[in-house]
């Protein structure tokens, strides 16, 4: 792994940087002295996010389509220099019953969640590898050591992510270049709009995150969780018998925050947008 370091002068880029975890640490990370550039799908935002970021180094982002990620990469090295870290954290979450779940919004969360991560995970590698110097930090989430229902594909996704960012790390920690992954408890972003959180555990903050990430960018490590409280529970719920796992995750409402706890209304604009409606 990477020695510790600093964030001042590094040229970090953010997919899904416009809104969200993404936007929270651009902004974290210019304010630390890095040099931010952000990427997105939605041109409306990103104009506005680079306005109120003010930054210089910017692009359209598909993240399902790897022409669009080199491109993306290709546009922050002509402006800014070669990439020091890259923020894989572009992600939705459609929510629902499985058997409800349209085949085509079950192929669209695995292109962006997961795929998307692989592309730039693998594209940031031949970029860094060379100069055997980096950091990759996807973000994946403490849903990837859950089992959340009515978020089935969403938890899939995110223990994909979990599993290769870790196997990635392990293939690669002698090459110079890092691999991390936060892993974020649910934060108030419009992913979680409507739905009701878990009792007991405070929902995270998007800045919350961002720290996270730059304290990753500094002394990079395997795996941060957030909040540190969300992640020993979720971590404690391995080393329990189903039975009293399941008991836990209904009691403290767990089980239900995606399902009946969710406010269809308040969810409304998010679930259009990220299925693409």
């Amino acid at each position: 792994m990477a020695q510790a370091g600093t964030v001042r002068g590094k040229v970090v880029a953010i997919t899904g940087g416009a809104r969200g975890i993404g936007y929270a640490t651009a902004q974290r990370l210019i304010a630390d002295g890095a040099h931010v550039a952000i990427g997105d799908v939605d041109d409306e935002r990103l104009k506005q996010a680079v306005g109120e970021l003010r930054i210089t180094a910017y692009a359209h982002l598909d993240v399902t389509d790897p022409n669009s990620f080199e491109r993306f990469l290709d546009d922050v090295e002509d402006v800014l220099g070669p990439v020091d870290v890259l923020v894989n954290n572009a992600g939705i979450m459609p929510l629902g019953a499985t058997a409800d779940e349209a085949d085509a919004v079950s192929r669209r969360i695995v292109e962006i969640n997961v795929l998307g991560v692989i592309t730039g995970t693998k594209q940031a590698l031949l970029r860094m590898l060379p100069r055997r110097s980096g950091h990759i930090i996807n973000v994946s989430s403490l849903a990837g050591e859950s089992y959340v229902p009515g978020g089935a594909t969403y938890c899939a996704t995110k223990h994909a992510v979990k599993a290769y960012t870790e196997t990635a790390r392990r293939e690669y920690r002698d090459s110079g270049v890092a691999i991390s992954q936060v892993m974020p408890f649910f934060t108030n972003t419009e992913l979680v709009a409507g739905t009701s959180g878990t009792k007991g555990m405070r929902n995270a903050e998007p800045g919350e995150v961002a720290d996270a990430i730059a304290g990753l960018v500094v002394r990079p490590r395997a795996r941060v969780r957030v909040t540190k409280l969300a992640g020993a529970v979720t971590m404690s719920q391995a080393f329990l018998p189903s039975r009293v796992s399941e008991f836990l995750g209904r009691a403290l409402g767990a089980e239900t925050a995606f399902t009946a706890g969710v406010d269809p209304l308040a969810r409304q604009a998010y679930e259009e947008r990220a299925r693409a409606v």
